[in-house]
């Protein structure tokens, strides 16, 4: 074999290894994406208000009322009235969380004709606002058949669009304790927390809201943002709502020490879960509107997901809500320790320092489906 076929040979071999390789890389990237990406929790409900009825683990934001006080306020101008009427769209209209209760830095709202420059202007400007991508817009129909058509003089399209994005550090780390059991059915899961080996600064984030037992209390932690993180164990209420009134009406009863003492200790499970969920029972059912021309409207789609994470560090939380509407005319005490160990049924709650609401608010019961 002469010398020139050896290294034809050779470099022919040298590129189909870089060719492997570059193969072999992107797939590895493929995978990565794929296994970075959060999957959706199953058996968690999502409900629109803190006034509807929960009963097990469930999860709320705010960000559907924010998308449904648009399309109340700016377009139909008055109550959604369905026929017959769900109780869920008269809490929804009851507006009992509205943009004043939270602070600009916390959410990015639009809404508008349905038009690809309103999808663009969604795009952007929850990336420069969060570095943050959409996990629902695409869920939506943008052919150019779906969209604002101005030719149509009977009928407009609108969508309405909220995100709502956070990321928090408490004050200061708390300890990875030991995994343990959470009531008395699920075991080895995941606890962050103070025990006696934690630095007693740590608990100096903690403020007790009240202390009634190791099974009925309620606690606030502080963290290095405007947030905090509030957990109460066994709540009682039928919904967040009431959970939320009673644990406030219960501190404000509470005449213990609110300091978290060095004898004290605390723990809590590690939380993550993605929800989300479209509210079909919204779509295609008509209402009138106060517009004398487009005086009938319908919700297409509505769509709203949860995202949240809570660690020994901090938390974070993304949620979106989107509404697709289409209006027509004719046509359409002692010095002893406490046990702060939320390892049993509890209800979770974020919430901006200075407001009287939260933003968040989640049960749970079954632990297995938050890790």
């Amino acid at each position: 074999m002469s010398k020139k076929i050896k290294i034809l040979i050779i470099c022919t071999m040298v590129i189909l290894l870089i060719v492997v390789g570059i193969s072999v890389v992107k797939k590895a990237n493929i995978f990565e994406r794929k296994a970075t990406k959060l999957a959706n929790t199953e058996g968690i409900t999502v409900v629109p208000t803190m006034n509807d009825t929960i009963s097990t683990d469930s999860s709320w934001c705010g960000t559907f009322q924010l998308v449904w006080n648009d399309m109340k306020n700016e377009v139909v101008k008055g109550d959604i009235v369905f026929n017959p009427q769900l109780e869920m769209v008269e809490n929804l209209n009851k507006e009992d969380f509205n943009e004043s209760m939270l602070s600009e830095d916390y959410y990015f709202k639009i809404y508008g004709l349905k038009t690809l420059e309103l999808k663009e202007q969604i795009e952007n400007g929850i990336k420069e606002k969060f570095n943050q991508t959409s996990d629902i817009i695409d869920d939506f129909d943008w052919s150019e058949s779906s969209l604002e058509d101005p030719n149509d003089a009977y009928t407009r399209r609108y969508f309405f669009y909220t995100m709502l994005y956070r990321k928090f550090e408490f004050l200061n780390a708390f300890d990875k304790l030991e995994n343990g059991m959470f009531g008395d059915k699920y075991n080895n899961i995941e606890y962050f927390g103070i025990d006696e080996n934690t630095e007693n600064y740590v608990g100096n984030q903690i403020t007790v809201l009240y202390y009634n037992s190791k099974d009925d209390f309620a606690i606030l932690i502080d963290t290095k943002t405007n947030d905090e993180v509030i957990f109460c164990k066994n709540p009682i209420g039928n919904n967040f709502n009431d959970i939320y009134i009673n644990m406030n009406d219960e501190s404000s009863k509470y005449t213990g020490s609110k300091s978290f003492e060095n004898v004290d200790e605390f723990k809590a499970p590690k939380l993550t879960f993605n929800e989300k969920r479209e509210y079909t029972e919204l779509a295609q059912k008509k209402f009138k509107t106060a517009d004398p021309i487009y005086d009938t409207a319908e919700i297409q789609k509505a769509i709203q997901t949860i995202q949240f994470s809570l660690d020994e560090k901090g938390g974070e939380i993304k949620s979106e809500a989107s509404i697709l509407m289409v209006t027509a005319g004719m046509k359409i005490e002692k010095d002893e320790p406490r046990y702060f160990y939320v390892d049993d049924t509890f209800a979770i709650f974020l919430r901006e320092k200075g407001k009287s609401k939260p933003y968040f608010a989640g049960r749970v019961d079954d632990i297995t489906k938050f890790q």
